[in-house]
């Protein structure tokens, strides 16, 4: 009998997984913050024995060093990545046992890395799940744009070749296991669904569909930015990343805070966009804990910037720690909770700015009076249509560009209210007058908004 349990991480679009047997398990492209895979282990009674890296991730810190150092597992890291520790290289044909009958087996899968590997558990001989990393995903692959601008379509054209291959290894039945792919920046198009196996993605994704001219092609178009940070994660998990601290951060009265933000630092609110907006630290940004924190956050702050947070409570602290610590914001410069009257001075006042909806930019446009529209999507998103006479500046983009705002009270939108929110504290933080716009994108339309290029 084998198992495999999926750890989620949905803040990064990632999962990892622990599988095994009765005695013994491999846990594949594990989080920095390993103690929940410790935790796994142990409801399941099995050793650790073996952790495995399908290839030197781009959009988080792995734990897989430390993961292996605290339970003595073996580190399988494929033989092709230069890293600076020492590892067990696997290559391709390589196998190992992880318990009694079942085995691990290397499949040397290049296109998201040039070093990416891919492993299939065997049960009996019997291919019985397929952990496909950054290789075949649900419905799409792996970007192949992370490592070198030089090296993209050499690697797009070896997706294709490795997705065929492990379409032709393995049994139509066989579990499709990603790491990236529910949202994860690494993923080269938007995973459709939450489970594949080889035979659904041989007849829906495009690698197995397509000829390699023709995929190569329309995956090279689709290519969304990348996040700033991931220019920092390659480098860390090839140096061998340090243990996470998750200890709590000092805490921060409001003179403290105070200082920070006269220090030039950046004060972080986790709360909901809409208490945010009604009352906040003036001069704090608004990234909401339950969002996509460490995503957003990391691609926006400048690196090594120091945050202080802020929250209703301390659990809510903590795990905004632990999703920063993921993405190589290991240690908040302090924290406070509790309300927002308590974060700001005597004689001090909190900030706040007006939330709207679509039908209300609408009938503002009607009174007549002047707005600036500002749209903080992707280029991707605002190619299937905008608001006519918006301005476009991407989010990740905004901080570096707030400067090319028109004069005049801006009515920012996203595609949902999340980046809006984001935008409209980043604005507000400058002393701009911001309307932030909490409404979905398909609302802009029907509330009799001109809808140019759709």
């Amino acid at each position: 009998m084998f198992f495999v349990d999926t750890l989620t991480f949905e803040g990064l679009g990632n999962r990892s997984y622990l599988a095994g047997g009765g005695g013994a398990a491999v846990v594949i492209d594990p989080p920095r913050d390993i103690d929940q895979v410790i935790a796994a282990a142990a409801r399941r009674g099995v050793r650790i024995a073996y952790v495995a890296e399908t290839h030197l991730h781009n959009d988080y810190v792995t734990g897989g060093l430390e993961l292996a150092r605290v339970t003595g597992a073996a580190y399988l890291v494929p033989a092709a990545a230069s890293v600076s520790f020492a590892r067990t290289a696997v290559a391709d044909g390589d196998t190992v046992a992880v318990d009694e009958g079942l085995v691990l087996r290397a499949i040397a899968t290049p296109g998201h890395t040039p070093h990416h590997t891919s492993y299939a558990l065997e049960d009996d001989g019997r291919a019985v799940a397929a952990f496909t990393g950054g290789s075949l995903l649900i419905g799409t692959v792996g970007r192949p744009d992370l490592v070198e601008p030089r090296l993209t379509e050499r690697l797009a054209r070896a997706q294709h070749a490795s997705a065929h291959r492990l379409a032709d290894e393995l049994d139509d039945e066989v579990p499709v296991l990603p790491t990236h792919g529910f949202g994860s920046f690494c993923s080269s198009s938007q995973a459709a669904g939450d489970t594949t196996t080889i035979g659904k993605e041989r007849t829906a994704n495009d690698a197995l569909t397509l000829d390699v001219d023709t995929f190569v092609a329309r995956t090279l178009a689709g290519l969304e930015d990348v996040p700033a940070y991931y220019a920092h994660m390659g480098p860390a998990n090839a140096a061998g990343p340090a243990p996470v601290d998750l200890t709590p951060p000092e805490p921060a009265d409001a003179r403290r805070i105070a200082e920070r933000l006269a220090a030039g630092e950046w004060v972080v609110d986790l709360r909901s966009r809409v208490a945010f907006a009604a009352g906040h630290v003036a001069g704090s940004f608004n990234f909401e804990g339950d969002g996509k924190l460490a995503t957003y956050l990391a691609w926006l702050i400048p690196w090594g910037k120091p945050v202080t947070l802020l929250a209703t409570t301390p659990e809510q602290i903590a795990a905004a720690q632990r999703e920063l610590a993921r993405v190589g914001i290991d240690r908040p410069a302090a924290a406070a909770t509790g309300d927002p009257a308590g974060w700001i001075r005597d004689g001090e006042e909190l900030a706040s700015f007006p939330r709207a909806a679509f039908a209300d930019l609408a009938a503002t446009r009607e009174r007549g009076a002047e707005v600036v529209v500002l749209d903080v999507r992707r280029a991707s998103e605002r190619a299937g249509g905008y608001v006519e006479g918006s301005v476009h500046i991407p989010v990740h983009e905004l901080h570096g560009r707030i400067g090319e705002i028109p004069p005049g009270v801006v009515w920012v939108h996203c595609a949902g209210g999340m980046r809006a929110a984001i935008a409209a504290s980043l604005l507000d933080a400058v002393g701009r007058q911001v309307v932030a716009v909490d409404d979905g994108f398909d609302a802009a339309a029907d509330a009799g908004l001109t809808v140019a290029g759709s």
